[in-house]
C-alpha cells in the first residue's frame, strides 16, 4: 500500500492489471452521511467510456465498499475498490527486457528486480488513481458542510488554451465542462481540442495539456504553516498523480514576469467581508486559505505510450533496440485526468480542514 494523510490517511492498494485497485481511508468522522451514488458518478467521470478519442481498456470501475459504510453512514474505517476486468498482458509481457521510453519500466526493474509486474504500468499506472477518486469524492462531501465548492476543467490541450474567464460561476463550469469529451468549458476550444487530439493519433503520437481547479468557500486561515500549506499539500498529491510535471497556483510562473505592484492583490471591504481586488494569489497567502478562490493547475505530460518506433535498448543483452508499444492506450490523458486533478485538492482541503479544527 501506498500511504498520504495525517487525519484524512488514504492508502492505496492494487495495481493496473491485479485483481483490483482502490482505497483504505481511516480519519472520516463517524456517523457522517455518504453518498454512495456521488462516488461513483466521480468515478464515471474518470472513465474512458464514450470518449471517442480514449483508450479502448474498458473498465466498468463499479464502485464496491467493502467495509466502513453502515446505513448511508460512516463508522469510521473505510474500504472500497473496483474490479480489474478488461486486463491484456500479453503486450506487456513482450517488452520485459525492453524499457518503454517515458514510463516507470527501467528504474523500477533496477529497484524492485527483473519479475516485478509492470503490466500496464503496474503500480505507477494512471489506474491507481482510482482510488483517489473514491478519496476526493468523499472529502468533498464532507467539505460541502463548510460550503467548499469545486470545478476542474482543460485548460489546455496542445497549443489550444481554452481562455476561461475567471468570474465564470462554478455551477457553470462544472456544466459546461461536462457537455464534451475534453471537459472544455468553451465549446469552440473544445472542438479545437478534439481535433488536437485526433491529429496526434493519426500520427501515431501523442499531447499532454493543462488542468485547471478552482475551490470556492474556503474558510480563512485553514492551512498549517510552512510545511503543511495548501500548496504543499496540493503539489505533494499532485505530483503523485502519474504524469504530472508542473503545478502552479494563481499567477503562477507567468508571475514571476511581474513586479511587486502588480502582483500583490489589494485588499477591500465587499459586503462586510475582506476580499482582494485581484487574485495572484490563487487564494493562498503564507499556506493559509484567504478566502478568495483557491486557483491551482497541473501540466500533464503526453501519453508516453505512442504507436511510433523508439528507441531503447535490451536489457538482457546489452545492445541499443527499437520498440513500437502496442496495447490500448490513450492519445491525451488530460481529459480523464480532470476529475483525478479535482479530487486531490479534495483529499488535501479535508485533510487539513480535520487538522485545523474546521471539520469537527
Amino acid at each position: 500500500m501506498m500511504r498520504w494523510g495525517e487525519r484524512y490517511r488514504i492508502s492505496i492498494f492494487g495495481s493496473s492489471h491485479g485483481p483490483e485497485v482502490g482505497v483504505e481511508i481511516e480519519g472520516i468522522p463517524a456517523g457522517r452521511p455518504i453518498d454512495v451514488a456521488q462516488i461513483q458518478r466521480e468515478l464515471d467521470r474518470r472513465r474512458p467510456v464514450g470518449r471517442r478519442l480514449a483508450t479502448k481498456r474498458h473498465e466498468e470501475d463499479q464502485l464496491i465498499v467493502d467495509r466502513g459504510i453502515v446505513d448511508g453512514r460512516s463508522d469510521g474505517a473505510f474500504r472500497a475498490h473496483v474490479a480489474n476486468q478488461d486486463v491484456r498482458r500479453e503486450p506487456y509481457d513482450r517488452l520485459r527486457a525492453t524499457p518503454r521510453p517515458g514510463h516507470a519500466d527501467y528504474p523500477a526493474r533496477v529497484r524492485y528486480g527483473p519479475d516485478a509486474d509492470l503490466s500496464g504500468g503496474g503500480i505507477f499506472s494512471g489506474r491507481m488513481t482510482v482510488g483517489l477518486v473514491i478519496a476526493g469524492a468523499i472529502g468533498r462531501q464532507l467539505l460541502q458542510t463548510l460550503g467548499m465548492e469545486f470545478a476542474a476543467f482543460t485548460r489546455a490541450i496542445g497549443s489550444v488554451e481554452a481562455g476561461v474567464p475567471e468570474d465564470l460561476p462554478l455551477a457553470d463550469l462544472r456544466a459546461r465542462a461536462a457537455s464534451n469529451e475534453v471537459a472544455c468549458p468553451i465549446p469552440e476550444k473544445a472542438a479545437a481540442m478534439e481535433e488536437e487530439i485526433a491529429a496526434a493519433r493519426r500520427d501515431g503520437d501523442s499531447v499532454g495539456g493543462v488542468v485547471e481547479v478552482r475551490v470556492t468557500g474556503i474558510p480563512v486561515g485553514l492551512g498549517e504553516p510552512f510545511f503543511d500549506s495548501i500548496e504543499s499539500a496540493i503539489a505533494h498529491l499532485a505530483f503523485s498523480v502519474p504524469a504530472v510535471k508542473g503545478v502552479e497556483f494563481g499567477a503562477g510562473f507567468s508571475g514571476a514576469r511581474l513586479r511587486g505592484s502588480v502582483h500583490n492583490d489589494p485588499f477591500a471591504w465587499n459586503d462586510g467581508r475582506v476580499v482582494t481586488l485581484s487574485n495572484h494569489a490563487g487564494g493562498i497567502l503564507g499556506g493559509l486559505a484567504t478566502g478568495m478562490p483557491l486557483v491551482y493547475r497541473a501540466a500533464v505530460k503526453p501519453t508516453s505510450s505512442i504507436a511510433r518506433p523508439q528507441r531503447t535498448v535490451d536489457l538482457e543483452r546489452g545492445v541499443d533496440t527499437e520498440i513500437v508499444v502496442t496495447g490500448r492506450h490513450d492519445p491525451c490523458i488530460v481529459p480523464r485526468a480532470v476529475v483525478v486533478l479535482e479530487s486531490i485538492g479534495a483529499i488535501a482541503l479535508t485533510d487539513l480542514a480535520l487538522t485545523g479544527g474546521f471539520l469537527p
